[in-house]
């Protein structure tokens, strides 16, 4: 039972880290939590000898929970008004019309 554990630990930690580098925001939580809660477990099933591997899973889904809820806090996307865009557009709609005054 503590190697089932362990391997779904692992499996959901590779995928809690991959979540976490791209831009999927919240739902990289998910996997990270899934991760540490059968870490936590598989560490508490573990003798004396053998809680090496959880605790290293542990202390890395715990850097990675870190890391997403700073970055869905700290990073805020912003769309922002491209003026020089849309100065272009206009102008390009006024030569448009000029052009289509001038072949009629």
């Amino acid at each position: 039972m503590r190697k089932l554990f362990i391997v779904l630990a692992i499996v959901f930690a590779i995928l809690g880290i991959v979540f976490a580098v791209l831009p999927l925001g919240t739902l990289a939580l998910l996997p990270v939590g899934l991760a540490l809660i059968f870490a936590f477990i598989a560490f508490i099933q573990s003798d004396i000898n053998q809680k090496s591997l959880p605790k290293w899973i542990l202390i890395i889904m715990g850097i990675t929970l870190i890391v997403v809820v700073g970055k869905v806090t700290l990073i805020k996307d912003e769309v922002a008004k491209d003026e020089q865009f849309e100065q272009k557009k206009i102008e390009s709609k006024q030569e448009d019309l000029k052009d289509l005054e001038d072949l009629e």
